[in-house]
């Protein structure tokens, strides 16, 4: 079992938000907190450290107490960067990897991704249907070999993926939890459900 020491926390919020008007949706308001406090939520007290990758409105995303890294390599160069960067940035074995933009993500997200890697280098969530490629728990040693794959142009997460001992973490049991807001209409409807939920005894 990986304990929480050997693990460091990365919250994705450095694309674009081109759907989202071109919003930086990390910090965009949800349920009464930025986007990015929900899924930094998910880590608290089951990591070593805590990151959040983002490239721009950087002094915003500090005042939230995580470490603030931006991409190694400007230009909004995708998810794969910002996993690299995290990867390098991170001073433990492993880095597990969330995006801001799901903030109904398991509250127990860190004990069932380290349950389910098993022997594997990359676990990645699984909701039964679909993989979320971002939701992954990543040895840090792949930094090199990132390095490399980006230098040769890869931007497709799962592609790189493929390259290594990867598993899915099965998480079929909650797949809403992996809903991710892409714009204001998903984001004002997730809202809704989740204050639903709450009211639902």
């Amino acid at each position: 079992m990986i304990p929480a020491q050997s693990i460091t926390g990365l919250v994705l919020a450095g694309g674009e938000g081109r759907r989202m008007g071109g919003r930086d949706k990390g910090l965009e308001p949800f349920a009464g907190l930025p986007l990015v406090a929900h899924v930094m939520q998910r880590f608290e007290g089951q990591v070593s450290e805590l990151l959040i990758n983002a490239n721009r409105n950087l002094d915003g995303y500090a005042l939230l107490g995580a470490r603030v890294i931006s991409d190694a390599e400007g230009g909004f160069k995708g998810p794969l960067m910002g996993i690299y960067s995290g990867l390098r940035a991170a001073s433990t074995p492993w880095l597990l990897v969330a995006p801001c933009d799901s903030p109904a993500l398991p509250r127990d997200l860190v004990a069932r991704m380290v349950t389910g890697i098993g022997e594997h280098d990359i676990g990645v969530a699984y909701d039964g249907e679909r993989l979320h490629p971002v939701v992954a728990l990543l040895r840090t040693t792949l930094a090199d070999d990132l390095a490399a794959a980006l230098a040769e142009g890869e931007r497709k997460i799962d592609r790189w993926y493929a390259r290594h001992s990867w598993c899915r973490v099965d998480m079929s049991d909650c797949p809403e939890a992996f809903a991710n807001l892409n714009t204001e209409e998903e984001k004002h409807r997730l809202e809704l459900s989740l204050a639903a939920a709450k009211e639902t005894p």
